[in-house]
């Protein structure tokens, strides 16, 4: 595990203390560090409300793509739903399909599956659709860089109207419309919703023309549930719509939600955004990282509540085949690129035997233990399908767009993307590859940062402040949780839990007698060299066990004390 490095925000100036004397001081410490210096816009941002327009109908070709679906509901015209196999693909195919079903449309959902057809569109299950009727396909979280396929569905007389979040390429795919706010000459304010939440706003944009049965938001469960397992920054409209969509799960009549829920043994009406992450994301990934993503679209749109719960307890079981998957794939991952060289700047893995529904998974862990843009691999007898993961001061989709030439498709993000290549191209790739990392990394201290918003005394440590941190949420990526520091304590005892010791538990005690419980996740490693008093970054959190709620620190480092310099 890399050692980290700890910033500690500097104080609010005193014109923002005044500015924001009507919140408590630890609140005015925190919102002046995510950027909110005057009353009126600390307010909005706690109230999760968008400051800019979010009329859907000021995305690029909006008003075109919901005239081609009025047409296609006028006359009964058969209408395929083609999505992702991740959850915000999943998520945004449920949508469509119940906002259109609200509409008495004719239509069905339709994801590729990961291991036979690969990522986004393509050219025979276009010909099956087309031969089972269909005359409008609508891509959620995909498309955007897929101009070949585009043009066949043009040739073949499908119309096609693509909404994708990715970034796109400089030239677009031929469709009948593409809604992406990241295109050129989009006026959309916010470029950060997810595929699910583009989604939403072309449901927002339908309901608003025609009558219908639906109320939008009973569709916001299903833009949290993907937002948030996309890693979508949540701030701006994200937050807005993810905070209305846990809500919304709290209160959920969706069968299969609730059917998830209780297999995991999570109490949905207390559900958070770090649930999703951590609980509910990876269980409805499951499905279209092994076999196909199918079983989770099933669970998001079925009333029978037998099937919901068969296929929350499928999905639960695949999750845990899964995790197991993962640990195998990233130890071989982690050897195969570390052979060559002790510290690569760029991490890449790849073999015929990886499951190519994991291998982001195990790149993921990769650059959370070495902090170095990883690639994992899996290789297949003409082509090798790759996922990437990155760092900040890297963006892994621009590295691949220098590198197009040697690939079939490639696209994603700044942190995260995937690319296929064929296999007598891939030792160019890597080389290209590292080359790139080595001309942006080299010389640069590569060591994960840990940002504490303040310094803080135990004492201050209570519910009442627990109460006014609650008004941050949901946190996340892009809005992460409040980190506090604190130096000098005592460790009053230590030991590890969990699965080989892999976590670290502590009591931690000041000088005035004031103790804590704390958790450290991955942590565990440490216990065995603890010194006696420590410096500590963390988070502030209730635990609940056996129906009692108390206070505890999540920790995220820990030096001698003194030895921290921030």
């Amino acid at each position: 595990m890399q050692s980290k490095r700890w910033l500690i925000q500097p104080k609010l100036t005193p014109q923002a203390d005044e500015n924001l004397s009507a919140f408590p001081p630890v609140l005015r410490q925190i919102l002046f560090n995510r950027g909110y210096a005057t009353e009126a816009s600390a307010r909005a941002f706690l109230k999760a409300e968008a400051n800019f327009e979010t009329d859907p109908f000021q995305m690029k070709n909006m008003g075109t793509a919901i005239e081609r679906i009025r047409f296609a509901l006028d006359h009964g015209e058969a209408i395929a739903i083609y999505g992702d196999y991740d959850v915000d693909g999943v998520t945004a195919t449920a949508l469509l399909l119940q906002t259109l079903r609200g509409f008495k449309a004719n239509v069905r959902g339709y994801i590729p599956n990961r291991f036979d057809e690969g990522y986004g569109l393509n050219n025979e299950a276009l010909d099956h659709l087309k031969k089972d009727g269909v005359k409008l396909v609508i891509t959620v979280d995909c498309g955007i860089r897929s101009q070949k396929e585009a043009q066949y569905a043009q040739d073949i007389g499908l119309d096609l109207i693509i909404t994708d979040h990715h970034h796109p390429s400089d030239e677009l795919p031929p469709a009948f419309a593409i809604i992406n706010p990241k295109q050129a000459g989009d006026l959309y304010a916010d470029k950060d919703l997810a595929g699910v939440g583009i989604a939403y706003k072309m449901a927002e944009a339908l309901v608003s023309f025609q009558p219908s049965a639906l109320r939008l938001n009973e569709l916001l469960d299903l833009v949290a549930l993907g937002t948030v397992a996309d890693l979508a920054p949540l701030t701006g409209e994200n937050r807005m719509l993810v905070r209305r969509g846990l809500k919304q799960i709290r209160e959920t009549k969706r069968q299969g939600l609730f059917s998830l829920a209780n297999v995991a043994e999570m109490a949905i009406d207390k559900t958070t955004a770090e649930q999703i992450g951590f609980i509910l994301g990876p269980r409805l990934n499951a499905a279209g990282r092994l076999e196909s993503a199918k079983a989770a679209l099933d669970l998001l749109t079925t009333d029978d509540f037998m099937l919901a719960g068969q296929l929350a307890q499928q999905l639960d079981m695949q999750n845990r085949q899964r995790q197991v998957l993962t640990r195998v794939i990233q130890e071989k991952a982690e050897a195969l690129a570390t052979a060559e060289e002790a510290d690569p700047l760029l991490l890449f893995a790849v073999d015929a035997e990886f499951n190519a529904g994991v291998i982001g998974l195990a790149a993921s862990r990769l650059t959370e233990t070495h902090y170095r843009p990883s690639v994992v691999a899996a290789k297949g007898p003409e082509e090798t399908r790759g996922s990437c993961r990155s760092i900040p001061e890297f963006h892994i989709t621009d590295a691949l767009d220098q590198c197009a030439d040697l690939l079939v498709r490639h696209g994603g993000h700044a942190a995260a993307a995937g690319f296929t290549v064929c296999n007598e191209k891939l030792p160019e790739l890597v080389s290209r590859l590292k080359s790139i990392a080595e001309a942006q990394l080299s010389g640069k201290d590569l060591r994960p940062t840990l940002t504490a918003d303040m310094e803080i005394p135990l004492p201050q440590l209570n519910f009442d402040l627990l109460k006014q941190l609650a008004y941050f949420e949901p946190t996340g990526y892009g809005n992460p949780r409040a980190l506090f520091a604190t130096r000098d304590v005592k460790v009053k005892s230590s030991r590890t839990v969990g699965a080989e010791g892999r976590h670290l538990k502590l009591t931690l005690e000041d000088e005035r007698g004031t103790a804590y419980d704390a958790i450290g996740f991955r942590l565990g490693s440490m216990q065995a060299h603890l010194p006696p008093r420590v410096d500590v970054i963390y988070s502030f959190e209730s635990n609940e066990y056996n129906g009692r709620t108390s206070l505890q620190l999540n920790l995220k480092d820990l030096k001698a004390a003194g030895s921290a310099s921030a």
